[in-house]
């Protein structure tokens, strides 16, 4: 089977899109990587994002930006699905389906609520195929926080019989998943904190927008951690939180990130500084994770980085520094491209959906049962719309 899958992360910089190739059976493997694209969104479209993220959209009008953002960004997740079926030279008449991610805007679990945007029928009325979205609903009425989700691919596809390993994603937030030693049953995930959600936000705060992110970690590279604010910063009731747990922008957002940039710039010390306390933060925090909330505190042979973080060298060294014991690689070096992973988790997920069978690790999310994600919006060409 043919899928596309789509993504947009808490970073809202733009669209990955993965063309993979499934059995036509529950089983993930052997799976093809056919081709893998990346849509980034233009300034302007990720402040809007954020803003809408952040409840800075005047009251009167939040439900029309809502309503616009919606339908803008699918036509955005249907032109990155186009580009990967073109970039694969596959037909878009020949994809069996889409399965789109959307772009969160909202992430309540302790409201048992969840939004994600995009509009999927947009995406089914440009490309004329079946779309599968709004995944994060289903764990969330069925008890669970609506995510990790992508620990369902990370089973399937980065664990090893012979290897204790743990999948990082480092996107805007930090999730990792524990893939034990040939123990399917013993995987546990969860959101640990932030990524560069503020490294991202205090880079744009304190260059007035001019910039977006620190290109290549190289600010970090160049800065100190601040003993003091980290341990502010580890000092944070989320970190110590048993799993299954979730976060996101509304904890970890704009709002922190210019709090952290104005006091950073009241006291005239360094963005620099400020920058390798983020990505210092960042590793500790995952480190603390795996020594203290992974059962029995088990020995990580191999940790593999996946996600946007993954091309940041400040971040991988700080990783190799607060896992001394650890191999740190990316995903890349297993033969999962690190910038794919997300794509192509969701890739799977909608596989799973069309085949009926269950696309979530309850035991990662909290969910009460192993349910089928997702909302299917029928294509062009579908049998039922034909007969219809």
């Amino acid at each position: 089977m043919l899928v596309i899958g789509l993504m947009s992360g808490t970073s809202a910089d733009g669209v990955d899109a993965a063309l993979v190739e499934w059995p036509d059976i529950p089983e993930a493997r052997p799976y093809e990587l056919r081709a893998f694209v990346e849509l980034p969104f233009d300034p302007g479209l990720q402040e809007r994002i954020h803003h809408l993220a952040a409840c800075r959209v005047p009251g009167e009008q939040v439900l029309a930006e809502l309503a616009a953002l919606d339908v803008e960004l699918g036509e955005r997740f249907a032109a990155a699905a186009r580009g990967v079926a073109a970039e694969a030279r596959v037909p878009l008449a020949k994809i069996d389906a889409i399965a789109s991610h959307g772009q969160t805007v909202a992430h309540h679990p302790e409201r048992r609520a969840t939004l994600q945007i995009g509009d999927p029928s947009v995406i089914a009325e440009r490309t004329g195929c079946t779309v599968v979205a709004d995944f994060r609903a289903r764990d969330l009425a069925a008890g669970g926080e609506g995510a990790p989700l992508a620990p369902f691919f990370h089973l399937a596809a980065l664990a090893d019989p012979e290897e204790n390993r743990v999948a990082l994603n480092l996107g805007g937030i930090a999730n990792l998943t524990w893939l034990p030693a040939g123990d399917p049953d013993g995987v546990i995930a969860f959101d640990v904190g932030p990524a560069n959600a503020l490294v991202d936000g205090v880079v744009r705060a304190a260059t007035d927008g001019k910039e977006r992110i620190d290109r290549d970690g190289r600010g970090a590279l160049r800065g100190r951690a601040d003993r003091a604010l980290l341990a502010r910063l580890m000092d944070d009731d989320y970190l110590a939180r048993p799993a299954p747990k979730s976060t996101g922008r509304e904890r970890y957002g704009s709002a922190e990130a210019e709090a952290l940039a104005a006091e950073w710039k009241r006291g005239r010390k360094s963005l620099d500084d400020l920058l390798a306390t983020l990505v210092t933060f960042t590793a500790e925090a995952v480190a603390r994770a795996c020594r203290e909330l992974l059962p029995g505190s088990p020995a990580v042979d191999r940790l593999l980085v996946c996600g946007g973080g993954a091309r940041n060298p400040a971040m991988l060294a700080s990783l190799v520094r607060a896992l001394p014991n650890a191999s740190v690689q990316t995903s890349d070096t297993v033969g999962v491209p690190s910038g794919a992973v997300e794509a192509m988790a969701f890739s799977l997920m909608g596989r799973n959906a069309l085949l009926g069978v269950p696309n979530h690790l309850p035991a990662c999310t909290g969910a009460s049962r192993a349910a089928v994600l997702g909302e299917v919006v029928l294509g062009a060409d579908s049998a039922t719309e034909r007969d219809g």
